[in-house]
């Protein structure tokens, strides 16, 4: 069984992203490049968990840190999990592996002044680049949606009589997001000087580059950090921080956690309860502030 098959199962059942199945190849390859150097192996579908272990050895003494570690080391699992699927182990060398600790990650947000001045008090360019910018941030700040959910939005996804836009998430998973009025107003505008574009390829789809094909993933970094370096000094800028950034306001002003859930298209509830760090500190700062207790 070759990892091929792997990335096809991956691909066409899972619906992994490209940039996500990348990844997993590239662990494999990294893998099994270990397997013929260190014990002359051609294959990685059955090794013993000892082979596995030297090679997390190996990982660790180069310098990378647990966190990447399990991330590579997941990947091994989910394809040793895949062999078992289709018959060709009867069992994982990694079925009693432990994941290496890590430290606790947690993501910054923008605050509400950052917001402010990114959207209010940044002049952008009065043209197609300048409003599809402006755009990209409202929709990520206003939604909450992830980065390749963004790049594969459609101009059918938009329901203007009900002012919302369907979003296709993780593992085909659909869900219906409201968009505020801020959001409709960039969109009108952005859709203007679309419409002016003098070649579009890629018109299905809502955001383009100037050149009217689709956009990608690296467009949407570059604008979310060339924006923010601007009003924030936090290192991370990124379309992932601005995701962060909205679940956090909505908790901070007492948005309800299983609505928040749905609205960022988490399998559990697990997921979310990640972002109520950050809202729960709010709280603490309230509770300070306000207790008739503190105040003796």
């Amino acid at each position: 069984m070759s990892a091929k098959a792997f990335l096809e199962y991956l691909s066409l059942e899972k619906n992994y992203s490209r940039h996500t199945l990348i990844a997993y190849q590239r662990d494999l390859e990294m893998f099994g490049q270990f397997c013929s150097d260190e014990y002359h192996k051609e294959t990685i579908d059955e090794v013993p968990y000892a082979v596995v272990r030297s090679w997390i050895v190996q990982l660790a003494d180069s310098g990378l840190t647990n966190r990447t570690i399990n991330r590579k080391v997941s990947s091994l699992n989910a394809y040793y999990k895949f062999l078992q699927k289709t018959g060709e182990i009867v069992s994982s060398p990694l079925a009693k592996h432990k994941a290496l600790k890590t430290k606790k990650k947690m993501e910054v947000p923008f605050s509400e002044i950052e917001m402010d001045k990114v959207l209010q008090q940044i002049p952008f360019n009065n043209d197609f680049e300048g409003w599809r910018d402006k755009l990209i941030i409202e929709m990520l700040y206003a939604t909450g949606i992830r980065r390749t959910e963004l790049i594969n939005l459609k101009l059918g996804d938009i329901n203007w009589a009900t002012k919302t836009i369907k979003v296709l998430g993780k593992r085909n998973k659909e869900r219906i997001l409201p968009l505020l009025p801020n959001v409709i107003s960039a969109m009108e505008h952005y859709l203007d000087a679309r419409g002016k574009l003098e070649k579009v390829q890629d018109e299905a789809f809502l955001f383009l580059t100037e050149g009217g094909l689709k956009i990608y993933e690296t467009l949407v970094y570059r604008t979310i950090n060339k924006y923010f370096s601007l009003v924030s000094p936090k290192v991370k800028r990124s379309p992932h921080v601005l995701r962060h950034t909205f679940a956090t306001h909505l908790l901070n002003q007492g948005a309800d956690l299983n609505a928040v859930k749905e609205l960022l298209g988490h399998a559990s509830l697990a997921s979310t309860q990640v972002y109520t760090h950050n809202s729960i500190a709010e709280l603490k700062k309230a509770h300070l502030k306000a207790h008739p207790r503190n105040k003796k």
